[in-house]
């Protein structure tokens, strides 16, 4: 006798589909409780939560965002140990949230999700893994971020080279560089993290620098005792060391929005240089030929005394191509190497490239995006019905904590799955009129920001030139433009009887 088939049972039908258990992908996991709404599902590619701090685990990993910022605000974290957390601190504080509010019930492990299609005749969208088990959500909310795709580079001869290789994102722990010829290519924000900390265990270390890098300090010192007690018994004070590392992230970008009060950063900048580099011929080479702010600053103390160190090279020359037994710059001369680390950051241009996602009217993501990621308060995307992004594109934060936006994201959300409710509607789409009126006006005033006009190319620009990262304000104005929903910029409609209606608002407070 023959059984049901397994794809039939596997199916699994929750309210709302999340992808994805980093920072966001929880943190929208935990407003929908909050709101009163359990009947949802989170898809883990991995076997354990935490995003960007579960797989980047390169030696000196750590945050570059004060760690009373680097939490949630509705989960406090009252024992920090430093003022800014280095990664397995902050995985842990992650792993520490889900035990405490039973979240790990809710999460399928080793569950990758390959492709989306949205069902026009039930409003819901069919969701399949890479094991071919389904699962039909009325909602999906991706939440795979930003940082999760590295970057790797496709330079001449890679393939012959016969040493060890690998990108800073997965980091290759099994390869002792105890006094291995090390080459470091990039020098990014992981490569100032992890170069200070391989310098004096590899024999010799080679950076290979395409760009020089602003750097200014970092404020980091162990929190003391009697904070951490501070922070347990009166959380007011934790609230105050918060809204002081607010204003300290979010002053600057006032400046990146309006160049020309850079000068101070710059200044301030070009001082620590100064002071840590004596060395005239170093000390050009570091010094950056574009604005402070174009590319993503570096804070960080121990990077320049790290570069001169005696067994320490910086090769500003550039990579000509690999041989098998090391890399060669483009003066010529041939760098002997045992390891070869990639420091090139992550692979921005386009985070759903290779998802399968399908809309309305059949359309792809990749059709949608033909000419550059674009979205509306980077969380709705046109003809891509009850879907949600959480730091989709243009929302990124500046020098805001990333934290501060996603917790603003899960509200809007929230708001909008309450406006569905209330007004009876099936299906939610931001109208293509809104979204385009709002990326013209979002991109204008980029234009004029030191991320599009500083005079360098980074991530925030994607291979058209136009910035799909950078959101046009602080963070205080996101967290304004999220707090609610306008319904005259969606298209909200119901199915009823096999026909479509428009949505008739029904006031209910339930989501």
């Amino acid at each position: 006798m023959s059984s049901t088939p397994a794809k039939a049972e596997a199916i699994e039908t929750p309210d709302v589909l999340i992808v994805g258990t980093g920072f966001a992908g929880l943190g929208m996991a935990m407003k929908l409780l909050d709101a009163g709404h359990s009947d949802f599902v989170l898809l883990e590619k991995a076997d354990d939560v935490g995003g960007t701090w579960r797989d980047n685990t390169y030696p000196g990993c750590a945050c570059d965002v004060a760690s009373v910022m680097y939490s949630y605000s509705f989960a406090p974290n009252r024992s920090w140990s430093r003022m800014y957390a280095a990664q397995p601190e902050i995985l842990d504080y992650i792993k520490r949230v889900v035990k405490d509010r039973n979240l790990e019930q809710h999460i399928r492990f080793n569950t990758e999700a390959t492709s989306y299609v949205f069902d026009e005749d039930s409003d819901r969208w069919s969701v399949r893994t890479r094991s071919g088990q389904e699962y039909r959500a009325r909602i999906v909310v991706l939440a795979h971020g930003a940082l999760h795709q590295p970057n790797i580079p496709d330079l001449p001869g890679m393939g012959r080279f016969k040493g060890e290789m690998f990108h800073s994102a997965q980091w290759d722990h099994s390869v002792d560089l105890k006094g291995k010829r090390v080459a470091v290519i990039g020098t990014g924000s992981s490569a100032a993290q992890f170069i200070p900390e391989i310098a004096g265990t590899a024999a010799h270390l080679d950076v290979f620098q395409r760009t020089a890098h602003w750097v200014l300090p970092k404020a980091d010192r162990p929190l003391k005792g009697f904070e951490r007690k501070l922070f347990k018994a009166l959380p007011l004070v934790q609230q105050l060391y918060r809204l002081l590392a607010y204003w300290t992230h979010e002053v600057p970008v006032l400046a990146f929005l309006n160049p020309k009060f850079l000068k101070v950063l710059e200044l301030a900048s070009l001082r620590m240089l100064s002071k840590q580099v004596p060395d005239p011929e170093l000390r050009a080479k570091l010094t950056p030929d574009y604005k402070i702010g174009c590319k993503r600053i570096l804070l960080t103390n121990d990077y320049y005394p790290a570069l001169q160190r005696p067994d320490v090279d910086l090769i500003t020359s550039g990579v000509a191509e690999f041989t098998e037994t090391g890399v060669k710059s483009a003066d010529g001369q041939l760098h002997e190497a045992d390891v070869v680390i990639l420091g090139t950051g992550f692979s921005t241009d386009n985070r759903c490239a290779t998802e399968n996602i399908v809309g309305r009217d059949g359309i792809t993501i990749q059709e949608a995006w033909r000419d550059g990621m674009t979205a509306h308060l980077g969380t709705t995307v046109s003809g891509f019905p009850n879907m949600f992004m959480l730091m989709g594109p243009n929302s990124g934060g500046g020098a805001q904590s990333i934290l501060f936006v996603i917790e603003a994201q899960l509200h809007y959300v929230v708001e909008c799955l309450r406006m569905m409710r209330r007004r009876r509607a099936t299906r939610l789409e931001i109208r293509a009129d809104v979204q385009r009126e709002f990326n013209s006006r979002l991109h204008g005033k980029l234009a004029g920001s030191v991320w599009n006009s500083g005079g360098c190319h980074s991530w925030f620009l994607d291979h058209t030139g136009q910035n799909r990262q950078s959101w046009p304000g602080t963070g205080t104005s996101y967290w304004r433009a999220t707090r609610r929903p306008d319904p005259k910029a969606f298209t909200l409609t119901s199915r009823a009887g096999g026909r479509r209606l428009r949505a008739v608002s029904q006031p209910t407070d339930s989501l």
